[in-house]
């Protein structure tokens, strides 16, 4: 399938779950819970109040080489807007990516998604666990604090 499938798709509309496609088109499925929701809103007003110049934006679909996969949530710079718009999906990532983990989450997936993220430009991966807590990558590895909002805290409290 094409992203453009997915979104115009009915059948798909509304489902409890977050929708992806892997590298060979197939739709893969993941269910959020209301933490997880919690957890991304709470990122989402933090943001908010680090930076000023972009927007923070959830359910951020980027095309990546091994198929289209969904950010929980991204933040943009004004650039990346100006350049971007709201094309779907993005042909390359926001500066910030950031996955909210769920149980369904295997450790090798998340590995692969900032490996994914950051090579589509991406300049931090942040993951951020069930209890909030935030680890944070860059193109060396894990970083210990963000260097793109070096005054967000270490974890994401609901």
């Amino acid at each position: 399938m094409q992203w453009s499938q997915v979104l115009e798709d009915p059948t798909l509309q509304n489902l409890p779950y977050k929708i992806e496609l892997n590298e060979w088109g197939n739709i893969v499925l993941s269910p959020a819970s209301n933490r997880h929701g919690l957890l991304q809103a709470e990122l989402a007003g933090l943001l908010r109040e680090q930076k000023t110049q972009g927007k923070v934006l959830t359910e951020c679909s980027i095309d990546t080489f091994k198929g289209v996969k969904v950010a929980d949530l991204a933040w943009g710079s004004t650039a990346f807007f100006q350049h971007n718009g709201v094309n779907t999906p993005y042909p390359e990532a926001p500066e910030l990516c950031i996955e909210s983990l769920s149980p369904s989450n295997s450790q090798g997936e998340m590995e692969q998604k900032i490996q994914l993220y950051l090579a589509k430009g991406a300049r931090e991966v942040w993951l951020c666990s069930e209890q909030g807590a935030l680890e944070f990558y860059g193109y060396r590895g894990p970083l210990e604090r963000s260097e793109l909002f070096p005054a967000m805290p270490l974890r994401a409290d609901i």
